[in-house]
């Protein structure tokens, strides 16, 4: 398996062989974990229960297992954390303890610090994920989603379709460029397919795997485990912000949900007007954004309506709200709403048009060699210019690793918003600005329930929203979008109070129908690395204008589930606070505004990372000219969207590739210019 990272903690996410967990994993512990995960989920007696689904525990389904698996996996001092918190709460006999001493005795522990109650918090997270989420390795199923309607895969992987050949490279080997690009995904791609298409050597360098339709499973685990970055959701380090990236060949556009928004007219004219991005206001940036929408195939004739954003809809038009349709970068030819449901873990049907499925394979017909599992350690740089880049490649197999360097005298960084700084920090390059100015587009969720079965795991996740907030003033504001069915992270997302109270929630799952309301951040976060040169990420919400808008958007979410005819409307907040029909909106209202949006309030998510090495004029202030070149560095060139001078305030794909197709025109004219002086194109 994928080494990954789930809730902040590094996870192999599968179990060790059983002399791995010997030394540390004893008898006496063993028992306290599955009293622990018990307590979390619950065997309780409710009459009518056919599915089992309230007399079956945690550990019935083998979340005490999994999460010992879990446990072997993590950095030993990461674990020997939680086998530490694991002990208190056995020392204070958890395991004969009756079940609401036992919720009293995680409540209390919880309340010792910040550490224990981020402790106490992971342990609960997993439980949930794996309880909820975990496969039986016979049926291919969990046993919870009968009770939730759910009917799991639906299709196998296809057999053998994968088309772009990749390089393995030796120990202390070096590949010669003319460009090598870090990272595959809106930007990277994007620009790998352009510079190779005309003529330039490429290399590209992809830290996660090759997957495609042959090992999509539409399984959730496996897709957090080998598509995304670090595993899965992971907090930032003050714990504010759950943040979900891509990191396969493909990026995130392997892992996204294909939505096709084009840029915003004002954003683009602040980008122009404050940052040196002139054209960028212009027609010839809509040039970039038709040229790529053509390439990706992006379409209106596949956004089939599920039950959620058939809420969406009908809350808007009866609060007289403004709400559009969403056009997708999908293939009508292999289109399937059913299939669609999963996409986020894998397109097995082929339809989503992402970079793995155009500009790579343009990269690879057009000679640019591919490298999976391969890691950029340093930017190289003599004599002040870009000279290549050191890397590490790691095999999946045996995790043994192998050092080699690209030469090549341009280097574009387009490794996401959350690694791209990493590098250049490692690199000690970038200028003051890098890693400043991270946006995230913070989400808040509010889950309406209703009287009949959503099948929110139906057709593609998002295929229309509701902007009537898109810009609430100064052109900052929020779009009202829904989420992608999921069962493990859909009930780690829950807030847990209880066992009985979160089971209660989820006995419903089926009927609920999540809106999210995605905020364009005005306020800025920030990436550092620590002692190993891993990128640290904080951000903290505390901008006037993002509390505003945060707290306009979860009342305007509560009014349209109202609107749309939900029973009971639940904000996603620590208590979990519920309101039912007949309750008095308002007063409902007035309780959730007072919770704040941190740690220990509000849960908030992010899948759309943006602007820690910005572009702009000002090398005090911004990474990259307007460009995308290094004010510091020239031959390194920023291609992702952590370029993006603000958050854009909509879904960031389209935008990122449209602005990669902008970079890959200067890098290519740059190229073209340095060979007409006669200098080398080509490190030597």
């Amino acid at each position: 398996m994928v080494h990954g990272d789930f809730n902040g903690i590094e996870t192999d996410a599968w179990p060790k062989a059983e002399e791995d967990m010997t030394e540390w994993m004893t008898d006496e512990r063993a028992q306290a974990l599955r009293a622990i995960c018990d307590t979390i989920v619950p065997p309780l007696e409710r009459p009518g229960d056919k599915d089992g689904f309230w007399g079956r525990s945690a550990s019935e389904v083998g979340a005490d297992v999994a999460l010992t698996g879990y446990l072997a996996g993590m950095p030993e001092d990461q674990r020997a954390g939680l086998l530490g918190l694991i002990d208190a709460l056995a020392a204070q006999g958890i395991v004969t303890a009756s079940p609401l001493s036992r919720e009293e005795l995680m409540r209390r522990t919880a309340l010792l610090g910040p550490q224990t109650a981020a402790g106490v918090g992971v342990l609960i997270s997993l439980t949930l994920f794996l309880t909820y989420g975990l496969p039986d390795p016979v049926t291919g199923r969990n046993p919870m989603w009968r009770t939730f309607g759910f009917p799991g895969p639906i299709g196998a992987p296809a057999q053998d379709t994968k088309t772009i050949r990749t390089t393995v490279p030796q120990q202390d080997s070096t590949l010669e460029a003319d460009v090598v690009v870090i990272g595959s995904g809106a930007g990277g791609g994007v620009i790998a397919g352009r510079l190779a298409q005309s003529g330039l050597r490429v290399v590209v360098l992809e830290a996660g795997g090759y997957f495609d339709e042959s090992d999509f499973n539409q399984l959730e685990l496996w897709g957090f485990q080998n598509l995304f970055w670090r595993g899965g959701p992971t907090p930032t380090a003050d714990f504010n912000v759950s943040l979900q990236a891509g990191a396969n060949l493909g990026g995130g556009t392997t892992i996204n949900w294909t939505n096709c928004l084009r840029t915003r007219p004002w954003v683009r004219e602040q980008w122009a007007r404050e940052y040196g991005l002139t054209d960028v206001a212009g027609p010839e940036f809509d040039r970039h954004l038709d040229e790529v929408s053509q390439r990706i195939s992006v379409t209106g004739e596949c956004s089939d309506f599920n039950g959620p954003t058939k809420r969406l809809q009908e809350g808007a038009e009866r609060l007289g709200w403004s709400f559009a349709a969403v056009a997708r970068n999908t293939d009508p030819a292999t289109y399937d709403p059913a299939s669609a449901g999963y996409l986020g873990f894998g397109d097995q049907s082929g339809s989503k048009q992402g970079t793995m499925k155009t500009y790579l394979r343009d990269a690879a017909e057009a000679g640019a060699r591919l490298l999976v599992f391969s890691r950029a350690d340093r930017v190289l740089v003599e004599n002040g210019r870009a000279a290549g880049v050191s890397a590490t490649y790691t095999d999946p197999v045996s995790g043994a690793g192998a050092a080699f360097t690209v030469r090549a005298p341009r280097v574009v960084v387009a490794g996401g918003a959350l690694e791209s700084p990493a590098l250049l920090l490692r690199s000690g390059i970038g200028g003051p600005a890098v890693g400043k100015y991270l946006r995230l587009h913070p989400v808040a969720a509010v889950a309406g329930i209703y009287t009949e079965d959503q099948q929110a795991w139906w057709g593609a996740p998002h295929t229309g929203l509701i902007d009537e907030f898109a810009d609430t003033g100064d052109g900052y504001g929020f779009l009202i979008e829904t989420a992608q069915y999921t069962t493990g992270l859909g009930a780690s997302a829950v807030p847990w109070v209880s066992g009985a109270a979160h089971k209660q929630f989820l006995s419903r799952f089926g009927n609920v129908s999540t809106g999210l309301a995605v905020v364009r951040d005005r306020g800025h976060g920030q990436v550092t690395i620590d002692d190993a040169g891993n990128a640290v990420v904080s951000y903290s919400i505390t901008d006037e204008v993002d509390l505003a808008n945060l707290r306009l958007g979860v009342e305007s979410l509560a009014a349209m589930h109202e609107a749309a005819g939900a029973v009971q409307i639940a904000a996603f907040a620590e208590g979990l606070p519920i309101w039912r029909w007949g309750d008095d909106l308002g007063e409902y209202l007035a309780e959730i505004r007072e919770i704040p949006f941190r740690a220990g309030g509000y849960r908030l998510f992010s899948a759309h990372q943006m602007g820690s090495c910005r572009m702009g004029t000002d090398p005090q202030t911004s990474v990259a000219g307007p460009t995308g070149e290094l004010h510091d560095t020239p031959g390194v060139w920023i291609g992702d969207g952590s370029a993006f001078p603000t958050a854009s305030g909509t879904n960031p794909m389209l935008s990122i590739m449209a602005l990669a197709h902008r970079t890959a025109a200067a890098i290519a004219a740059d190229a073209a210019a340095t060979s007409r002086s006669g200098a080398p194109v080509t490190a030597k």
